[in-house]
């Protein structure tokens, strides 16, 4: 990742471990090429009167958004908001700085809801983490011009980094709960379904704020399991009957409830929910159960456990910090749970089926295809970021990129499946650059999320497209396995498609499909619509 930084003080310190270059002080006019980020990073000047630092503020907001409207449209520009840092107040009833920094940031939250590849970082939540007298060094400021102590380089490091990761919509996909002394106070067993602590006066009223909270990363699309030594009929029982358990059954895509190993049940909802184990973060107050997840299983997050219920709410706040965010909730992130319920559904129902077809043809596939538009766009770009499995180039694009290939015309697909149990929602994407001129196609990119694979959706997908481009006078087509650490699965679909195999580079695959030459067939059982807008 290489960026680009516009800034009016010394910031070097903050940006060692990204690949940055950086602007002179309140320099605008140089608009480097080759860079992935451009990004705005300017503090509030040291000024002691209030009406020339207003109009600063206003003329950094010119010059702000004047950087923006000459950068390419292709480039995310990332902006920092203005935070005051200093200002030695003399009349403190005058609210006139205040003011031109809210109206700066208020100016800047509608650019970001108006224009994809704009983006704001609120920089007053790691400014927040620090009393006031440790944000500046003033030897640095005098003798370097350095404005932010450099003391806070480090934190601003891992800080910076989770940004970039919420922007680009990395997270961790899973949370596994512990039960007893973790989402409730007490031992379910000895105290019973009245005796545990959960609402009510402390230290209930602390659990009870903590499963508040995990409540909402559950209605942002995180995946939430139970891993507990419990009577699974005890549980259960509380779940229907104490009304402040707020982490219910319902809430769940999967559970272990036994006496079990809870490594080997940690790996059973991984097998169950197809997701990786570095994609899950366990929560358990017991430090022992920690050390055996921690050694047997060490890519899965597993955070220290509080000493005090009442440390509970930071607890959770560092956790969500550094594994949830994300810059942007798409409409599937906030039915997740929901969609992973239905799978297990639909693996019940093929217990009960000898043949394969007619498995598929009890659930009623419904397969749409259609063309991206700007209410998708950000749900390509998410999956291009986080689909790794079923990925044959894993390319990582950005909304500002998709907008970009859109206007060059390639052709960028999206299908969304749903069938008798429920709407799986858009869980694939393709990228197909066309050459009409020479009636040739390359794929780009193809990727499915793994919530839909196993069912021929995906040869079922490629060959709709692939009829769509013979129909339109396209005669050959190139695609390209790139191999990754997580693809392996895909590296013969191609072979599996039809397309002959032209050369090999280590382990990555380059084809060619001749359309005139092949007869594409849709041997599966789904209803397909295909939207051409």
């Amino acid at each position: 990742m290489k960026i680009y930084i516009y800034r009016n003080t010394t910031i070097e310190p903050f940006f060692k471990n990204v690949n940055a270059s950086f602007s002179g002080y309140d320099e605008i006019t140089h608009l480097p090429q080759d860079v992935d980020y451009f990004i705005w990073f300017y503090l509030l000047p040291i000024r002691s009167d209030p009406t020339s630092l207003k109009e600063e503020i206003a003329s950094i907001y010119k010059s702000m958004e004047f950087v923006y409207n000459n950068i390419p449209t292709s480039k995310d520009f990332i902006v920092f908001t203005l935070c005051s840092m200093y200002f030695n107040h003399v009349e403190t009833g005058n609210f006139l700085i205040q003011e031109s920094i809210i109206d700066f940031n208020n100016k800047a939250i509608g650019l970001s809801k108006s224009y994809s590849n704009f983006k704001l970082l609120d920089f007053q939540v790691f400014l927040s983490r620090y009393p006031t007298n440790q944000l500046i060094d003033w030897k640095f400021y005098y003798l370097s011009k350095t404005l932010l102590n450099p003391k806070l380089s480090s934190d601003f490091h891992a800080w910076f980094a989770k940004q970039i990761s919420s922007l680009q919509m990395k997270r961790k996909k899973c949370l596994i709960l512990d039960l007893d002394n973790t989402l409730w106070g007490g031992v379910l067993g000895e105290e019973g379904i009245n005796g545990i602590k959960i609402g009510g006066d402390y230290p209930g009223s602390a659990f009870f704020t903590f499963q508040q909270s995990i409540l909402e990363l559950y209605k942002s699309g995180i995946i939430l399991a139970v891993c507990s030594k419990n009577n699974e009929s005890d549980v259960l029982e509380a779940w229907e009957k104490n009304p402040y358990i707020l982490i219910k059954k319902e809430n769940l895509a999967a559970y272990r409830i036994n006496w079990e190993n809870k490594a080997n049940n940690i790996k059973e909802i991984a097998n169950q929910l197809n997701i990786g184990l570095d994609s899950i973060v366990f929560i358990d107050d017991n430090p022992s159960e920690r050390a055996l997840i921690k050694q047997t299983m060490p890519f899965i997050e597993t955070p220290e456990f509080p000493e005090h219920p009442y440390m509970l709410p930071e607890f959770i706040k560092q956790i969500t910090e550094k594994n949830f965010v994300s810059y942007k909730l798409t409409d599937e992130d906030k039915v997740k749970t929901r969609q992973y319920q239905e799978r297990a559904s639909r693996e019940e129902l093929e217990k009960s089926f000898s043949n394969f077809y007619d498995y598929l043809l009890s659930l009623e596939i419904i397969l749409d295809i259609k063309p991206a538009n700007d209410l998708t766009i950000p749900r390509i770009a998410q999956l291009t970021q986080k689909t790794n499995q079923f990925n044959l180039t894993t390319k990582r694009y950005t909304e500002a990129e998709i907008h970009k290939f859109l206007e060059l015309g390639y052709w960028i697909h999206t299908i969304s499946v749903a069938d008798r149990f429920g709407d799986s929602g858009l869980t694939g994407v393709s990228i197909i650059s066309y050459d009409k001129k020479n009636n040739i196609a390359d794929v780009d990119s193809f990727l499915l999320s793994c919530r839909i694979l196993g069912k021929g959706i995906e040869e079922v997908f490629l060959s709709v497209l692939l009829i769509k481009l013979k129909e339109v006078g396209c005669k050959k087509v190139t695609s390209t396995y790139l191999q990754s650490q997580k693809n392996d699965q895909v590296k013969s679909f191609f072979d599996k498609m039809g397309f002959s195999l032209t050369t090999c580079d280590n382990e990555n695959k380059y084809y060619t499909l001749i359309l005139d030459e092949c007869q594409i067939r849709v041997s599966y059982p789904f209803k397909i619509i295909y939207n051409e807008n």
